[in-house]
């Protein structure tokens, strides 16, 4: 923001008239407005908020949620589907964990899911050892948050489904897979391709194979500008138990990439690892100061994002152990530390896992404009 700024005021300099400095300062003034930020990681721009989660309603699907101040929010469509998740999700037809960011150039919109079915009927079909096993995820793209193209991605085939196929594999057998889950995206602008070309999206996600590992890791993958090519999983970090949920972003402050996590075992809670870059070295998660406000209750699937106008952020989270469950927004300092004031979200009806993006008044209209006409989508 500070160099468009600088850059708006340099074309100024030379003009000593009235007209060259209200030139110069109307251009400040509209790129105040705009509110975009340029820094490592996912585009941010505009003040309003847009929260897409799965609806934490039978047997769950994806949801939007909007928000002019990032406290106050409203469900769009009462809560139901955004899309058919018999078409998004090809592989059992459920939507789980949805992810949202924008193209790094702005040019469109980006989303992740996991691609699972949760419910006993589905286990039963597909022949699942666990309720909550799973096996591939969802690519996602739109040009305008409302209609989507989906590229779904069954591990169970192994490596022909990603672009580079004949590199090393993180399995000897693909068809025991059993957990691709949460994928998130992340802009690498330092990833290179074999061709030379650099910037990717790195799509990070816990994933488990019974018969070749002992518990959940965190694995990556990269995609192309298109969003239709993966590269094959390379695994991120392995600290000797199961580990899921990672949100992974850049902190200005100390120039960092921070990771929050959720650890399936020892201390409960949502912890903090850092990074210099996104494929590491993590270090281990810090034990002194971590989102710990539940006690012993269950949490996960945490979000961190910034209001448009504080350097400090705000941590989404599920508490899952409570009936009824509850979905809480807590505070952290601009280092992504010290985190507070936990409180209920508020205005969202099912609330669970999910994202949150910063989006522009024009967008946040269009969406309210959608919402209103109400138009129910099958599941």
């Amino acid at each position: 923001m500070i160099n468009l700024l600088f850059k708006q005021i340099q074309r100024h300099k030379d003009t000593k008239s009235f007209t060259g400095i209200f030139c110069a300062a109307l251009c400040v003034l509209v790129s105040l407005c705009f509110i975009e930020t340029y820094a490592k990681g996912n585009l941010q721009k505009g003040n309003r908020y847009l929260y897409c989660h799965m609806n934490d309603a039978g047997p769950a699907w994806t949801a939007y949620a909007l928000s002019k101040d990032g406290i106050h929010w409203h469900d769009l469509l009462d809560g139901d589907s955004i899309f058919s998740d018999a078409v998004m999700a090809p592989i059992e037809k459920r939507s789980r964990d949805a992810f949202i960011c924008r193209k790094h150039d702005g040019s469109g919109y980006l989303m992740v899911l996991t691609d699972m079915d949760a419910s006993n009927a589905s286990r039963d079909r597909l022949g699942k050892v666990q309720t909550w096993d799973n096996y591939g995820i969802c690519l996602l793209t739109s040009d305008d948050l409302i209609h989507w193209k989906s590229k779904g991605y069954d591990f169970r085939k192994g490596p022909d489904i990603f672009c580079n196929a004949n590199d090393s594999s993180p399995y000897k057998d693909w068809k025991t897979i059993n957990r691709v889950w949460a994928p998130q995206i992340v802009w690498d602008e330092d990833f290179v391709w074999p061709n030379g070309k650099k910037g990717g999206y790195m799509i990070y996600y816990s994933m488990w194979n019974r018969a070749e590992e002992k518990y959940d890791r965190m694995y990556y993958s990269h995609a192309d500008e298109s969003f239709t090519q993966l590269t094959q999983p390379k695994l991120l970090f392995d600290w000797g138990y199961a580990t899921i949920d990672a949100d992974i972003n850049w902190v200005e402050a100390d120039q960092r990439w921070h990771m929050m996590i959720k650890k399936e075992g020892g201390k409960p809670g949502l912890f903090t690892a850092t990074a210099p870059s996104l494929t590491g070295p993590w270090s281990e998660p810090v034990e002194d100061d971590y989102v710990n406000f539940e006690g012993n209750k269950k949490c996960e699937g945490v979000s961190a994002f910034q209001l448009a106008d504080k350097d400090t952020w705000m941590i989404g989270y599920i508490e899952y152990s409570s009936k009824p469950k509850n979905y809480r927004i807590c505070e952290a300092d601009r280092y992504m530390r010290n985190f507070k004031n936990p409180k209920n979200i508020e205005g969202v009806a099912r609330p669970q896992h999910g994202s949150f993006m910063r989006i522009t008044k024009k967008e946040y209209k269009r969406l309210e404009r959608w919402g209103k006409k109400g138009k129910k989508v099958k599941r």
